[in-house]
């Protein structure tokens, strides 16, 4: 099938991608999958498990994982939570119908498989399941050797068919928090050395994981976590100075840098207020930015010449940026 673009539709997706729905269909209960492919059905960009892209929501733009194949794909699929408390994103996407056109970013991720792992251990929680997913295609498919975890509430769990045949006995499903964790101890207390730890889920799990990793003496660098984009601390108080004009505004624990310039004046453009948009992108001149987005390439954030505004901060007591 393919679709005559209108010049709007044209420009919207030179600027990033322009999709259609062209499948829609409940993966659990309060869970939708969408399908989105190129309106005139050429291959959409590979991508790495792990990654997601940012949707465009009506007036807001939200990031959701991919959980399809990765490699030249015809579609790309994400699963989404609906959630009635929510900014109204989810609500958007559930209500959305076959055939309509979104604006979807390119690919992006932070959350990357480690190449050099002997072994991976994944640990979801609920709707965290859909980066895993990704990555256990992956897994299956180059012959990794894995074991997944999957903690959900009995009949809500999100592709756990699809889970269940790629994975075969490596999936392990906990409807009970006191199992789950009494897995997840022992766990990993008994994986080779060289195993990889990524976890994905609220952030009561992410919390947990940490911990016990921590316990039987896991290295941070082995351990790999993709946060739901609300679950960030209040953060240490810091210093915004301005290079143009030389003001210095202050920054206090659980005040965003957005929200801080915001208020003394200065605007920033923004969108999505997560971290996942990228449109309140500044340049940092000088001091060492603490990113907490989900935009940034690994590569960018090495770099320290950038940070997103709306969740990010400063290592530094002063971070002086291009304003």
């Amino acid at each position: 099938m393919s679709v005559d673009l209108s010049p709007t539709a044209v420009q919207a997706r030179e600027a990033g991608l322009l999709l259609q729905v062209a499948d829609a269909e409940p993966a659990a209960p309060g869970i939708r999958t969408l399908r989105l492919r190129s309106p005139d059905g050429a291959p959409l960009p590979s991508f790495p498990p792990g990654s997601h892209i940012v949707v465009d929501c009506g007036t807001r733009r939200n990031a959701y994982s991919l959980t399809g194949p990765g490699r030249e794909p015809e579609f790309y699929s994400v699963s989404v939570l609906l959630r009635p408390d929510g900014d109204g994103g989810s609500d958007f996407l559930h209500r959305v119908r076959v055939g309509d056109l979104l604006g979807v970013s390119r690919p992006r991720s932070a959350f990357v498989p480690v190449a050099t792992a002997r072994r991976h251990l994944y640990v979801a929680g609920g709707i965290g399941i859909t980066p895993l997913l990704s990555h256990v295609r992956a897994a299956t498919e180059w012959g990794r050797p894995f074991e997944l975890l999957y903690a959900h509430r009995p009949g809500a769990g999100a592709h756990t068919a699809e889970l269940r045949e790629l994975c075969g006995e490596r999936l392990r499903e906990f409807p009970g928090r006191a199992e789950f964790q009494r897995a997840l101890e022992d766990a990993v207390r008994s994986q080779p050395l060289g195993t990889h730890l990524y976890v994905c889920g609220p952030a009561g799990l992410l919390d947990f994981v940490h911990a016990a990793a921590g316990r039987a003496g896991w290295p941070q660098e082995r351990v790999h976590a993709e946060r739901f984009s609300a679950a960030l601390d209040p953060g240490e108080p810091f210093t915004a100075s301005l290079a143009g004009t030389g003001a210095r505004i202050p920054v206090p624990a659980g005040v965003s840098l957005l929200e801080a310039l915001e208020r003394a004046g200065t605007a920033v453009p923004h969108m999505c207020r997560q971290g996942v948009c990228g449109e309140c992108r500044l340049r940092v001149v000088r001091g060492r930015p603490l990113h907490r987005d989900l935009y940034l390439s690994p590569e960018e954030r090495a770099a320290g010449d950038a940070v997103m505004a709306c969740v990010s901060r400063s290592h530094d007591e002063e971070l002086e940026l291009d304003l």
